[in-house]
């Protein structure tokens, strides 16, 4: 890629992700394109869909998804406290920009999805914690890490479309964690 071209893309990239963090990822790309000082055509170039650029904003974001479970792996305490930590930081991973819950729930577990490796890398991160509690004995067998993804996934739609504080969330995510414990 030539270095103007370069250019363009990060910062597209870098617009999209303040625009879709302020509006959502419905925000006019005629919008991302005008405020990164780019044309339409520039920016569809590189992008030929809303769900592309979607997908390139999320690349940084993958980093943190492992940071976020290493996280939640290192609590010390009862497995329900394992569970509500990853919970929280799954909410707040999926929660980064407005609209992001629904879309990203929406698409896990569908194979033709844009953004089915953003959800592969959450779906992998759930199994990581639903197999340390499988080792303890602590979890339902009958619990699946696509049904736990969708679950908390929910909650943070409900979330993000209600404008719910996350002491407003917390107890349906001990909803969560009690239906799925032993």
């Amino acid at each position: 890629m030539r270095a103007d071209a370069k250019r363009n893309y990060d910062r597209i990239v870098e617009v999209a992700r303040e625009v879709f963090r302020e509006q959502g990822y419905d925000a006019s790309l005629d919008h991302v394109a005008k405020r990164a000082g780019v044309g339409p055509g520039t920016l569809y170039r590189h992008f030929p869909s809303r769900d592309a650029l979607v997908d390139a904003v999320m690349q940084s974001w993958v980093a943190t998804v492992e940071e976020a479970v290493g996280r939640a792996l290192a609590v010390r305490g009862d497995d329900r406290a394992l569970l509500l930590t990853w919970f929280e930081e799954y909410v707040a991973l999926i929660s980064v920009h407005k609209g992001g819950p629904a879309k990203l729930t929406g698409a896990m577990g569908d194979e033709r999805s844009p953004i089915r490796t953003k959800c592969e890398v959450l779906r992998s991160a759930v199994d990581r914690v639903l197999e340390e509690l499988r080792a303890a004995g602590a979890l339902r067998e009958d619990v699946t890490a696509l049904q736990v993804a969708r679950l908390v996934g929910g909650v943070a739609t409900v979330a993000d479309q209600g404008g719910l504080e996350p002491a407003e969330v917390r107890p349906m995510l001990e909803v969560l964690a009690d239906g799925l414990l032993r």
